[in-house]
């Protein structure tokens, strides 16, 4: 971290050094994610990463199976938005308790946690308890994911970080690739169950890699008690819930869950992030905020790929999944660019750079509901998309940890989940109102072309707003505070 302080203000102005880190010099004279010292903690890391992506990535080919078995087809919805805000809750309490007493308690119980939702889901008798065991596989995925980021943030130094999160990312390529295909496979000639129960054995896996590496970590002064979050939390998680479920079932009623969903928002999400983040200042509140402008744009354009391709411009669904595939592959892509450690780029220049290849990315979308234009088109706009993404998201969590103070990083962890899935779920709302509202009376070029349009709206907002990721001023005394106890 690079720090000069200003005589007439007092104020120290600090910037992440990323041009240390981009020249991979870490602070262990030069090892690497994968040497000895780091081995079994990085296998840890990815191990649980591929465990969690290949569930969520199963989930949706074994749930309609699972749903008809269990006579349970009005509460289909619910298994999606049950798991979401589950997560969503568990994902401020982990934060805050990773503060306060470390990661190894958050990690510990959020493993077991899934564990126990794998198995509660696969053997439920009834379609109540499989949602029950959702909502527990959601308070262990959203307590994990924030123990990772801590745990990242204390075990590896800065220089290393980058690599981190480029396994991180690319942890999620196989899952995409062959999670349905197995998924379906199992669910065909075993049983849905088996999608769930058979998991269960690998969460062993990343228990005993990284705790035994936990008692080495560095410790920090603990975060003060933050009054008020787990009312806020709760409140928040109810919100994005209630938004996801109305966006899945889209009925008359849905407007209603909308309005309490987004009035639950408005009085607790602003609270549970730093300040500053609504409106895009300066450094970690932009850091935050940019993460939901990313996921939002992205998720909310890519859930209508599929749909466009094979309803409006006669794909099979296999071609369909390859376009797709080709997408995840970019994003690994673009993870991995970013963590070379020759590559003379800022953390704030690869943001920018990211977002003008979503926002070029989601044009080739845009411009491939043409009917004269190639359906191809739409391929290359997965990659340049993806490529943004892994770019980007990934440099936002270099950035999140080199803002916040180390005995933060579980509540800039949690900022960082919220702000993912709100963008996700109000942008992929947002999509659903428009499909809804012209699917009927429009013709699908208009439909999708309106879709992919507002996408590009708000990702082409982000390439204007990427640059306030950059800290040019921070408080006297260090690192932006991740504290926030009024409104913004």
């Amino acid at each position: 971290m690079n720090v000069s302080k200003t005589p007439s203000s007092g104020e120290v102005r600090t910037e992440p050094d990323d041009q240390a880190a981009q020249e991979g010099k870490p602070g262990d004279g030069g090892a690497g994610v994968l040497s000895p010292t780091y081995r079994p903690l990085t296998i840890g890391i990815v191990a649980l990463v591929l465990l969690v992506a290949f569930e969520g990535m199963a989930v949706g080919t074994a749930m309609p199976v699972a749903v008809a078995d269990l006579h349970g087809l009005e509460f289909y919805a619910w298994g999606f938005s049950g798991f979401m805000t589950a997560s969503m809750f568990a994902t401020v309490l982990s934060g805050e308790l990773c503060d306060r007493v470390g990661p190894r308690l958050p990690f510990l119980t959020g493993v077991g946690f899934f564990a126990v939702g794998l198995v509660v889901a696969g053997a439920a008798p009834s379609m109540v308890l499989f949602v029950l065991g959702r909502m527990i596989q959601g308070l262990g995925g959203g307590a994990v994911v924030v123990a990772l980021y801590v745990i990242v943030g204390r075990a590896f130094p800065q220089a290393l970080r980058p690599r981190v999160f480029a396994a991180i990312s690319s942890a999620w390529v196989l899952p995409s690739i062959v999670g349905p295909v197995i998924a379906g496979t199992i669910t065909e000639h075993a049983s849905w169950r088996w999608v769930f129960l058979g998991l269960v054995p690998f969460a062993l896996v990343p228990i005993v890699l990284v705790l035994p590496r936990m008692g080495g970590l560095p410790t920090v002064e603990p975060a003060p008690r933050r009054a008020g979050r787990k009312r806020r939390a709760l409140g928040a998680a109810l919100g994005i819930g209630l938004l996801q479920y109305a966006g899945q079932e889209r009925t008359w009623w849905s407007l209603l869950l909308v309005v309490v969903g987004v009035l639950a928002l408005v009085v607790s999400l602003p609270r549970l992030l730093p300040p500053g983040t609504l409106r895009f200042a300066r450094g970690l509140p932009s850091v935050v905020a940019m993460r939901g402008i990313f996921a939002g744009s992205f998720f909310g354009a890519q859930s209508f790929v599929p749909l466009m391709l094979i309803e409006h411009r006669g794909l099979s669904a296999t071609l369909a999944g390859i376009a797709l595939t080709v997408g995840s592959l970019g994003w690994s892509t673009g993870s991995w660019w970013q963590s070379r450690p020759s590559l003379r780029m800022t953390r704030t220049r690869l943001v920018e750079t990211g977002a003008v290849f979503l926002t070029a990315g989601l044009a080739l979308w845009l411009i491939s509901v043409i009917p004269a234009v190639p359906v191809w088109v739409a391929v290359p706009g997965c990659v340049v998309a993806g490529l943004g993404m892994g770019l980007a998201t990934a440099s936002l969590s270099v950035l999140l940890l080199g803002y916040s103070r180390p005995e933060e990083h579980g509540a800039a962890g949690a900022a960082a989940q919220m702000s993912d899935s709100f963008g996700n779920v109000a942008l992929v709302g947002l999509g659903g109102v428009i499909f809804a509202a012209l699917h009927q009376s429009a013709h699908p070029a208009v439909v999708f072309g309106a879709i992919f349009a507002s996408m590009i709206v708000v990702a082409g907002a982000g390439t204007i707003l990427a640059p306030r990721v950059r800290a040019d001023v921070a408080p006297a005394g260090g690192l932006t505070s991740v504290a926030n106890t009024g409104a913004d």
